[in-house]
């Protein structure tokens, strides 16, 4: 039987989210063979104590998996220290894993892609993540699967030796940089991770995401990317404690098996290009921004 990577998935108080992502993950062929954790998050007020119950409802039913192991935090961790905590004790144990978060439907055969990917590239120090999702992207002069030096978080995979360089200081993260390296993690400047890094210095935002992708570019590692997305992220509806609705994010999602994984360890060219231009008029036009704007704080004024 082959040794396929355990699955770690984390939850909060979206019973809904919860429901399908599960149900869409055990629908992957290799699933039944898959063991899955799965960490559940304490309420972090009363109000959501009843939403933290019936997520526990939803993940303590009998889902299709080799084994599946249910950590109950009794106290709001948040989600920055549930991941760390829990990815760490998994891959401790299991020196690789496949990460989620609870508002993701995998592809058919994503379990197939992560496995692969991680058997190939297992040996090699420079590549430290292998990601699902990708942005709506121009894919035209992209193969199947590319090299990038961005991890993305909404569903991925890694190894032990990849995971000890994660640094959770931010302060150590951000005297490493100098003016070129923030052009270079910024892709010339046209997406917001600085700045994300900044606020993480003040207190003002607890990314997990965002120093892991720190703590990659700084070793010089590349993650390995799907051109089309193996999941789509169904948590931009409002509901998540850190996301707004949006649809700039809907991408396109393959359906088949990944056949492609390049030997050439170094970043596609073509890649960065598509990523930056992504980056650049990800937010569209003023009336969609205004737009996006107004729904937001519609949901905000009369959903919650």
């Amino acid at each position: 039987m082959k040794n396929y990577a355990p699955i770690v998935l984390f939850v909060y108080n979206r019973p809904e989210h919860t429901a399908k992502t599960l149900t869409r993950l055990s629908e992957n062929p290799i699933a039944q063979e898959s063991v899955l954790y799965i960490f559940s998050d304490g309420p972090k007020s009363s109000k959501d104590q009843n939403k933290v119950v019936d997520v526990r409802s939803v993940i303590n039913q009998k889902w299709p998996f080799k084994e599946v192991n249910i950590t109950h935090r009794p106290q709001n961790l948040g989600l920055a220290a549930n991941v760390i905590d829990g990815v760490t004790e998994v891959i401790d144990q299991h020196e690789k894993a496949i990460i989620l978060e609870d508002d993701v439907l995998l592809a058919p055969y994503a379990l197939d892609y992560f496995n692969a990917a991680l058997t190939k590239y297992q040996d090699n120090e420079k590549v430290m993540h292998i990601g699902g999702y990708m942005y709506n992207i121009d894919r035209s002069n992209l193969p199947e699967t590319f090299f990038t030096r961005l991890t993305m978080s909404q569903a991925w995979a890694t190894w032990k030796q990849s995971w000890g360089y994660f640094e959770k200081d931010i302060d150590k993260l951000i005297n490493q940089f100098d003016n070129r390296k923030v052009e270079n993690f910024t892709f010339d400047n046209t997406m917001n991770f600085w700045k994300q890094m900044k606020l993480q210095q003040k207190g003002l935002i607890n990314s997990w995401a965002v120093r892991w992708y720190a703590s990659v570019f700084l070793k010089e590692g590349l993650a390995l990317q799907t051109t089309y997305s193996l999941l789509d992220n169904i948590g931009h509806d409002g509901t998540g404690v850190h996301s707004s609705i949006s649809d700039m994010f809907n991408t396109e999602i393959q359906q088949t098996k990944v056949l492609y994984f390049p030997d050439e360890i170094t970043e596609n060219p073509h890649a960065y290009k598509a990523m930056k231009t992504y980056f650049k008029h990800r937010k569209g036009s003023l009336f969609n921004r205004g737009w996006r704007f107004l729904i937001n704080k519609w949901h905000q004024l009369y959903q919650k």
